[in-house]
């Protein structure tokens, strides 16, 4: 069972290592996300928000929607791990 466990982590590795050939540089100025959205972002940011902060604007009024669906999910997983770890076994004496 380890080595089937193994030989398809492996293989999940080998992919995503493959894949990733093909994602554009994270400097790259001429990549899809720094020539079509961040451009729009930003002249937005200052007109219709009215802060000159961009990160700001981008969660607070863009992504808002997203912010909230990604902050229900930590909350949710948070009040997961907090119920899981306060289940405790009774203690009958065996191990």
């Amino acid at each position: 069972m380890r080595i089937l466990t193994l030989a398809l982590l492996l293989g999940l590795a080998a992919l995503l290592i493959y894949a990733e050939g093909d994602l554009p540089d994270r400097a790259d100025p001429s990549s899809p996300a720094n020539t079509h959205v961040a451009p729009e972002y930003i002249a937005l940011a200052e007109e219709r928000v009215g802060t000159p902060n961009v990160v700001s604007a981008v969660l607070a009024d863009f992504r808002s929607y997203d912010t909230l669906g990604e902050t229900a999910v930590v909350l949710t997983a948070g009040m997961a791990i907090a119920i899981t770890l306060s289940f405790r076994r009774p203690n009958d004496g065996s191990v």
